[in-house]
């Protein structure tokens, strides 16, 4: 296909993408029908997750329009609207295992304050070696929150939101894809373990996922999304505090 013709193409597309929110919504919901055939044509492989392939398609169209991501957020405003609601039915299968949560409470009270301290920490030391400006650090820290508190987290303390957004997907995406290893090499049989430990660092790209594999994982996964968001809330102004580059 030669320049011209990829021009011209980029100049319709990006005419028709300004005049209506619709075209982004659409194309996005295609590229991740499409993405997640081809996830499951492969075997659920952790490489080929629809987070993944479909955040590369999008991201090479933004690309090739010269489309800014502001441009493309308001575009499918509705999509992240929907984000609340898919989180709140994580309570159902939360419901499910509530007698085994119960048993469970102190090791999951304890890997949720080690898990939200050790990723708010371990985010900002990483940031802070490459040279990493404030609002950068900022950003970063609330890596391992769902969107809808990491975002707000990060705006609030004069992180920059569309940094934040990025960490927060590459640390679900990367989660996920890494966590079968990392199970089998930890020899993590549990599924209420490998939930919660993925949902706690992964969040809800990481729940998604365990969903699909185990209904307990799924379960502890929720589980550990939520509390982590609300740690995360409640831990980061107090890191931040005394975290001396900042």
């Amino acid at each position: 296909m030669n320049t011209p013709l990829l021009e011209r193409l980029s100049t319709a597309w990006t005419g028709l993408a300004n005049a209506s929110p619709l075209p982004w919504l659409v194309l996005t919901m295609v590229v991740y029908l499409v993405a997640m055939a081809i996830y499951k044509k492969s075997g659920s492989r952790p490489t080929l997750i629809p987070v993944f392939t479909g955040v590369l398609v999008v991201v090479g169209i933004l690309v090739l329009t010269g489309t800014p991501y502001e441009t493309y957020r308001s575009g499918v405003s509705l999509l992240g609207l929907m984000i609340g609601p898919a989180t709140v039915a994580l309570a159902i299968p939360l419901y499910a295992q509530r007698e085994r949560i119960k048993e469970l409470w102190l090791p999951i009270s304890v890997a949720l304050l080690v898990g939200c301290v050790v990723a708010l920490f371990s985010a900002l030391g990483i940031a802070w070696a490459f040279g990493g400006s404030e609002a950068t650090l900022i950003a970063v820290a609330p890596k391992s929150a769902t969107i809808p508190i990491a975002l707000p987290m990060a705006e609030r303390f004069g992180g920059t939101p569309s940094l934040a957004a990025v960490a927060v997907a590459i640390t679900g995406i990367s989660g996920t894809m890494m966590a079968p290893l990392l199970c089998r090499l930890l020899r993590l049989k549990d599924p209420a373990v490998q939930g919660f430990a993925i949902g706690l660092t992964a969040h809800a790209i990481g729940t998604a996922r365990s969903i699909q594999i185990n209904p307990t994982a799924g379960a502890f996964s929720a589980l550990a999304m939520g509390l982590n968001g609300v740690a995360t809330a409640v831990m980061m102004p107090l890191v931040l505090a005394i975290t001396p580059w900042i």
